[in-house]
């Protein structure tokens, strides 16, 4: 079984505390109430924790403290940070910050071309053993041929490509979805196309060169659909949407920089396509693409504010509640979509990590109370079921309720 119930003795009154070292097993005996469920510990296979560079915005020590309090007891981070690891002396900055600071376990990507520029592979030999993945998280890589050439090499590897797809000159200065709202209000828009060409270029450069691919944060029908067409060829690919993607669309904007993320909400048959993808199977995994700013950056509008939410404090009982609760899927599969199938495809091991969760319990969104640097969502004062109470791993707590 992927969940088990969990008994209740109160995480109160046991006495667990950051220095117990306990089991999935043992958890079971210290609680007796049906309303406490244990799941294996929640991998997001896209995070930004900032760090180093941008430490103002977050740090990997709260990135990861929040990714905890939001039953995570795994991450991969991306590489728009400075120094971009984009060889093994910048990437070992960032997992010396790891070994001291990570209260869970962070998996750090390297990127694709040399500062993300897009004009230069990097070694992708030298640093294969030491990241989860390959990225340029943040830019697609524009040319066709610099991306088939990074496919060849990480398909000798055994390392996976993840794209963020963009065609910079389809974005024309947008920022928030080309739709009816842009419109009305006077935005600029960015059209769906603009992300959709770039996965159909790269699906066809995947199913070319066998190398194993990864669609980061899909927001449109037609990518979607291109991604399903290219499953049922046998291509080797995989992707992930995140939480606000199937729950809002540009109709639930407002003119504040907490409802501006790159790729942008798009229509609500966009957000019906998505939620689609995830019950038919197109859709792998959920992830959060977790982004903080600081508050004054994200205080200047939809114009002006840079891109990125915060998330992992608020990915599960998002999905308990718009998913599950809704019966759109069961709670097996929201499991599947944000525990299993991110390890499964990008290697990363389980072992001793559970979450332990009430679901019952109801809680308010309220940024105050995260963990997180970053306190921009979209999802402020929304009444959603499940609270975590409890984080383990490797046998160790690393968040407790209260």
């Amino acid at each position: 079984m992927i969940t088990k119930k969990i008994d209740q003795t109160a995480i109160n009154t046991i006495g667990i505390s950051p220095e117990t070292v306990i089991s999935f097993d043992q958890a079971k005996a210290f609680f007796r109430s049906p309303e406490y469920i244990a799941f294996p510990g929640f991998c997001d296979v896209h995070v930004h924790f900032r760090e180093p560079g941008f430490s103002y915005k977050e740090t990997i020590k709260s990135g990861s403290m929040a990714a905890a309090h939001g039953g995570y007891t795994a991450v991969c981070t991306m590489p728009n940070l400075k120094p971009v690891p984009d060889n093994p002396e910048n990437l070992k900055i960032q997992t010396d910050i790891i070994e001291k600071d990570a209260v869970i376990n962070v998996y750090p990507y390297a990127s694709i071309t040399k500062m993300e520029m897009g004009l230069e592979l990097v070694d992708m030999d030298a640093l294969a053993d030491k990241a989860v993945a390959f990225s340029d998280d943040g830019r697609g890589v524009q040319s066709e041929d610099m991306m088939r050439e990074a496919m060849l090499r990480a398909k000798k590897l055994g390392k996976i490509i993840a794209a963020h797809c963009e065609v910079n000159s389809l974005l024309f200065g947008g920022y928030i979805h080309d739709g009816a709202y842009a419109r009305i209000h006077g935005h600029k828009g960015i059209c769906s196309e603009s992300e959709y060409a770039q996965i159909a270029r790269d699906l066809k450069l995947a199913e070319e060169t066998g190398c194993a691919y990864h669609v980061c944060h899909i927001s449109t029908k037609e990518s979607v659909q291109f991604i399903r067409e290219a499953k049922a060829r046998g291509v080797d690919v995989t992707c992930e949407t995140g939480p606000h993607y199937l729950i809002l669309d540009d109709s639930d904007l407002k003119e504040e920089g907490r409802f501006k993320m790159n790729p942008p909400l798009r229509s609500r048959e966009d957000k019906e396509a998505l939620i689609e993808g995830i019950v038919d199977g197109t859709i792998d995994m959920i992830a959060t693409d977790h982004a903080p700013h600081s508050e004054e950056e994200k205080s200047m509008g939809l114009a002006k504010s840079p891109f990125g939410i915060v998330g992992l404090e608020t990915a599960f009982s998002l999905m308990y509640t718009h998913l599950v609760k809704k019966g759109i899927i069961s709670l097996e599969k929201l499991i599947d979509l944000m525990a299993i199938a991110p390890r499964r495809r990008f290697g990363i091991p389980l072992g001793n990590d559970f979450t332990v969760w009430n679901l019952n319990e109801t809680v308010k969104v309220d940024p105050n109370e995260f963990l997180s640097m970053g306190k921009a969502t979209p999802f402020v004062g929304e009444e959603l079921f499940g609270k975590c109470m409890l984080t383990v791993m490797d046998g160790k707590v690393v968040y407790r309720a209260d």
